[in-house]
């Protein structure tokens, strides 16, 4: 895994701790796979923008609706290496 991989999956273990995020369809929908909610998708989108310094607003929701998507989003934007 990469270290955004790493982060998405580390920020989706404290919104639904149940889920073993190695067993998810990686480029699946999060919000289905994990049965979050528009305020969990939140509090993740928000938590993993404080943590890369990242702004990801609402209108690039769509370029984020998978595992795969949302670390790539991370990749593509993120000022850390």
């Amino acid at each position: 895994m990469t270290p955004y991989q790493i982060a998405v999956a580390e920020a989706l273990r404290r919104i639904a701790p149940d889920i073993d995020v190695r067993q998810i369809d990686q480029t699946g929908d999060l919000r289905e796979e994990f049965d979050i909610d528009s305020m969990d998708f939140l509090k993740l989108v928000t938590a993993l923008s404080e943590r890369y310094c990242v702004d990801m607003p609402e209108a690039d929701y769509d370029q984020m609706g998978s595992f795969d998507a949302l670390a790539t989003y991370l990749a593509q934007h993120s000022c850390q290496d």
